[in-house]
């Protein structure tokens, strides 16, 4: 049988794009080897953040005491976390699946690999769309010589089976995965070290973000190495020992990789069938199509943002540009970023850097949540920072505090609208929110700050 759609790989971006079409009456069909859902709802995403809720509940259990409230921290069971991770999971999982089958997309069970213009071929069947979706995702990369065993060194998806909580973990890479698992580590009880080659942490972000990211990490006792390479590990009979390019040595029970995730493109039929890849991802235009008529490609396999909506954007961006409705390109600037430690870090446009790079003079506010009430009320810190081009429109807003990643979607308005800060000031926040802070900080881009001491 001939598609409309073929779509091959079941992770956010592939199911995404099936959905869509589907919902604009076209035929189609997804070709999945693993679950429905990939990499970002049984890998990713979704168990990660549940694994950060219950560190969020550990912390909070042990610091009780300073909101009154009498409670003892007993330790980490390991098994009800991963219970409570599971049972997210799978609803999701149910929930996803439920929708396809009432769209009437077909699944497919099984491997597929390209094996024409317009074929994807699993095992001996092969089907035939009028258009080719590829989304086959990405897996965890590591460095030259560094051996993953799943024992002492481990990636961020042996995180989500561990067995225990470790007495000590070093974690090379300082990006968003890094951030993340090193945070839950220290949360349930480990010593962390994070090495990171770059001069910061999440050195993408807005190098304030970075700073207050690290002070607070230094706070909870996360330890950090930060414009250093890694130089080699070896395994011991009790851990790894970690050598950095300085001649520093550490030494923990368990190394875990997070220096990125690589697009799955090889051994697949792509550059036989005339694909260009660069760097092992596949190369599209602001459409999402390769150099093949007829074949796109999404999500984490395209140099694009590693995020699942992103790859949500793409798959619906594809699904309406071959139903012919003409939809416009992503402005990858204008998607939320966060990364869910504690305190999280989010962000949407640009940074003060690319703006100067690109010769945008700028106006900066920050506004610090010390003087915001429901953030001393969560015991956190951190600040929002709003950069607005000289007499125009918000450009970026940058953030970090505790749960700060659901004031992202505001700012994501504020930057996608173009809005200027005088336009966001005569909005009223709610009080008393953290939502104020950004409210805060457009009153004073706009000239009349009202809590504002700096």
């Amino acid at each position: 049988m001939a598609y409309d759609i073929v779509v091959l790989g079941g992770g956010s971006g592939g199911y995404a794009c099936a959905l869509r079409a589907a919902e604009l009456g076209k035929s189609v069909a997804l070709i999945e080897k693993d679950k429905i859902g990939g990499t970002c709802l049984h890998r990713g995403c979704i168990p990660t953040k549940a694994l950060l809720h219950s560190a969020e509940v550990a912390d909070e259990t042990r610091e009780s005491a300073s909101f009154g409230v009498k409670a003892s921290f007993e330790g980490i069971d390991v098994q009800g976390v991963h219970a409570f991770k599971d049972k997210i999971v799978s609803r999701a999982w149910k929930g996803v699946q439920g929708l396809l089958k009432a769209a009437g997309v077909t699944i497919v069970e099984g491997e597929g690999r390209l094996a024409g213009a317009n074929r994807i071929q699993v095992g001996s069947e092969v089907y035939e769309g009028r258009n080719i979706v590829l989304a086959t995702g990405s897996a965890p990369k590591t460095l030259p010589g560094l051996e993953i065993d799943g024992e002492r060194v481990i990636t961020s998806e042996h995180t989500l089976k561990m067995d225990r909580v470790p007495s000590s973990v070093i974690v090379l890479g300082g990006g968003v995965i890094g951030v993340e698992l090193a945070s839950v580590y220290r949360s349930f009880g480990a010593e962390v070290t994070i090495v990171e080659a770059l001069p910061h942490l999440l050195p993408t972000e807005e190098e304030s973000s970075s700073k207050l990211l690290e002070r607070a990490f230094r706070r909870r006792g996360i330890k950090y190495e930060l414009g250093v390479f890694f130089d080699g590990a070896k395994t011991t009979e009790t851990g790894v020992v970690v050598t950095l390019a300085n001649g520093k040595t550490l030494d923990a029970e368990l190394l875990l990789v997070a220096v990125g995730r690589g697009a799955v493109s090889s051994g697949m039929g792509f550059e036989e069938q005339g694909i260009v890849i660069e760097r092992g991802a596949v190369v599209v235009d602001e459409h999402c199509r390769t150099s093949v008529p007829g074949v796109y490609a999404i999500g984490d396999l395209i140099p694009t943002l590693q995020l699942a909506h992103a790859g949500f954007a793409e798959g619906i961006m594809v699904a309406e540009h071959i139903a012919g409705l003409n939809p416009p390109p992503i402005d990858y600037a204008g998607v939320p970023r966060i990364t869910y430690s504690d305190p999280e870090v989010a962000s949407v446009g640009i940074t003060s850097a690319q703006a100067a790079e690109r010769g945008i003079e700028i106006v900066e506010q920050v506004y610090d949540l010390a003087g915001n009430p429901k953030s001393q009320i969560l015991g956190t810190s951190g600040a929002v920072k709003v950069i607005a081009q000289k007499d125009g429109p918000v450009v970026g807003v940058h953030m970090v505090g505790r749960r700060i990643g659901e004031l992202v979607t505001e700012g994501q308005l504020i930057y996608n609208w173009e809005a200027l800060p005088a336009e966001v000031a005569q909005l009223i926040h709610a009080h008393p929110t953290q939502s104020e802070a950004v409210g805060e900080a457009m009153l004073a881009l706009a000239g009349k700050p009202l809590h504002v001491h700096n």
